[in-house]
């Protein structure tokens, strides 16, 4: 995995929780402005709408770059629309990337012929 592969997967990964979490803070919001006089509705629909367009260009660059194939990167869309999803995001990418520099390594070693 090169560089620019890896860095598409971090910032990825590094975007994934905290849209997780302004989406849970949304629905959290939208729950409030119903049942009292809080609105935070537009302040924190900013702020998820924000983190969602970086998820989905960074999901398209590291789409690009690792070379997933249709069904991982599908699974990597669908985890952005889900509430909690971004944290499973999170969690494969960091899996994917333990993966591909313990890889790296053995390449370098030449344990593997890859």
């Amino acid at each position: 995995m090169d560089i620019k592969t890896a860095t598409a997967l971090r910032r990825l990964r590094l975007v994934s929780a905290p849209e997780a979490v302004s989406f849970l803070l949304l629905l959290v919001c939208s729950v409030l402005k119903r049942t009292t006089d809080f609105n935070a509705v537009p302040v924190m629909g900013m702020v998820h709408g924000v983190l969602f367009v970086l998820y989905v260009t960074f999901w398209a660059d590291a789409w690009n770059r690792a070379k997933w194939p249709l069904r991982t990167a599908a699974l990597y869309f669908v985890l952005s629309v889900l509430p909690t999803g971004g944290f499973f995001a999170d969690r494969r990418l960091r899996r994917e990337a333990e993966d591909a520099v313990i890889a790296s390594r053995a390449r370098k070693e030449g344990v593997v012929g890859a």
